[in-house]
């Protein structure tokens, strides 16, 4: 092994002659065919590590802004496009994240007025020789990566394939942080960070055929025992769940990668991004690692999850008789189906809204100077106005009770509980005690097609009213559905049977 070396930079745009000219320096007066030098420089390039090193010596983390005339060796580690959304979703662009062989990974966009000369050429995991590019700063929000920078594709970028690079790029890399890293980057739009962990629950909202909305949520136990929900939309949703439908064997690990992080009634869910990319099991390598640590063969009491997959695959239409039917006769269990029927009468029994814990969105109780919260065990509660209207509804078949709470009245009528008082007629009016905003009754006689949550409380012996989790009238887009998992309430206050 040498133990020094000695680099000569040269115009490698002019490389021939340059090599030439140092065989006819001074004295010398050889005579070396072109052939052979241009062969000795392929030979060296190709079979020597030294000379493949220092050809291709740029990083990722040596570029600056402006335009790049270097030539770096990447890993494309996976793309997807960006598309505008206020547009119809027209396609934008394609993103991608490039890794070089010191684990420096950096965002690149290509426009999509330079797709066609390099669209057929993208495929993820492959390597990677790219010259004549534009770098400048990237978003500072919602970040893909750690670098700063974002590659350009430009009408003189050249990107082509390698099979043999300078120098091993590594075949994956991910921004993995643990549930404390998380918490602190939840809601605060800077990073897109990695997950990864042991997949606990699956459901999925997915129809035959799909609708417009979609969602699968997948409950994600992270390192240390913590779990949190992992929701995907759209059009990444079915694709999931079609890819877990067909699934010989349930899934344990989930690699999901940038996902956006948010707190919600104090837990942390994830939200699927466009960048967002699935693999399951020994997909990755770090996948393939958590998979075989052992750690999955402690039990965790919950169902595996290509049943419970199965169990929600498809939200199923219903008579009211059946729906009847289905909590008489079935075992306890959670699932949703979608009824369509007539609202024949509005409920004031319970009034038609409650003072919720801000918290935990239970019912508080009032003394006379203050709220309690029994859930929260606190004397001091900050409380909040939230709809609570049971109705009645009926089909050909028959009729049950069902409840609408805060998430879909505000989606319906486009108006909160708290602005809702400022229509009831008279001054000081305790809400929880008067008659219902006249919206609200104007909902007898309307036929809605609505999609019901079901759940252990549906199968008790004196409980068979059921929550309505969303309502979808004709001609409007679908509601977005909000929900976790794991039994717990979802952020929209539709689980609070205590009220």
């Amino acid at each position: 092994m040498p133990e020094y070396l000695q680099l000569y930079i040269f115009d490698t745009d002019n490389e021939l002659e340059n090599r030439k000219r140092a065989f006819t320096q001074g004295s010398s007066s050889l005579a070396i065919p072109d052939s052979i030098i241009v062969q000795l420089i392929e030979m060296m390039d190709k079979h020597n590590h030294l000379a493949k090193t220092f050809r291709h010596a740029l990083f990722l983390s040596d570029l600056q802004a402006g335009h790049s005339f270097s030539t770096v060796e990447v890993r494309l580690l996976r793309s997807w496009d960006a598309r505008n959304l206020r547009r119809g979703g027209e396609r934008m662009s394609v993103e991608m994240l490039l890794l070089d062989s010191q684990a420096t990974m950096v965002p690149a966009s290509v426009n999509v007025n330079c797709l066609a000369a390099h669209q057929t050429n993208l495929e993820a995991g492959t390597v990677y020789s790219l010259t004549g590019f534009e770098v400048t700063r990237c978003n500072q929000d919602y970040r893909l990566s750690d670098s700063s920078l974002l590659i350009r594709f430009t009408d003189s970028t050249t990107f082509e394939k390698i099979t043999d690079p300078a120098v091993p790029i590594p075949l994956e890399s991910f921004r993995f942080r643990n549930y404390s890293e998380m918490l602190r980057l939840a809601n605060s739009n800077n990073q897109l960070p990695d997950l990864i962990g042991k997949i606990t629950s699956v459901k999925s909202t997915i129809t035959d055929p799909p609708l417009d909305k979609n969602r699968v949520s997948a409950t994600i136990k992270m390192d240390n025992d913590t779990s949190v929900t992992l929701t995907l939309f759209d059009a990444q949703a079915v694709k999931i769940h079609n890819q877990l439908a067909q699934m010989a064997v349930d899934p344990r690990i989930c690699v999901a990668t940038s996902v956006y992080p948010r707190m919600v009634g104090g837990r942390l869910f994830f939200n699927g991004t466009a960048g967002t990319h699935i693999h399951f099991d020994e997909e990755t390598i770090a996948g393939e690692s958590l998979f075989s640590s052992g750690l999955l063969e402690q039990d965790t009491g919950l169902a595996p999850v290509g049943r419970l997959l199965r169990s929600f695959a498809k939200v199923e239409t219903l008579s009211i008789a059946e729906l009847n039917d289905f909590v008489l006769n079935a075992s306890s269990q959670n699932i949703d189906f979608i009824c369509t029927g007539k609202v024949t009468g509005i409920k004031l029994d319970k009034g038609w809204c409650y003072v919720s814990c801000a918290k935990c969105f239970k019912k508080l109780h009032r003394s006379v100077s203050s709220l309690t919260c029994l859930s929260c065990n606190k004397t001091d509660a900050v409380g909040i106005l939230r709809y609570r209207v049971e109705m009645s509804i009926a089909d050909e078949t028959g009729e049950g009770l069902f409840g609408a709470f805060d998430g879909v009245m505000v989606k319906l009528h486009n108006m909160r509980a708290h602005e809702a008082v400022n229509l009831l007629p008279g001054n000081d009016v305790n809400p929880e005690e008067s008659d219902a905003p006249q919206f609200v009754l104007d909902m007898e006689g309307n036929t809605y097609t609505f999609q019901v949550k079901v759940g252990p409380y549906n199968f008790t012996a004196n409980n068979h009213s059921f929550t309505i989790a969303r309502i979808l009238c004709e001609g409007d887009p679908e509601p977005q559905l909000a929900f976790v998992d794991d039994g717990a309430a979802d952020d929209n206050g539709d689980d609070n049977n205590d009220v």
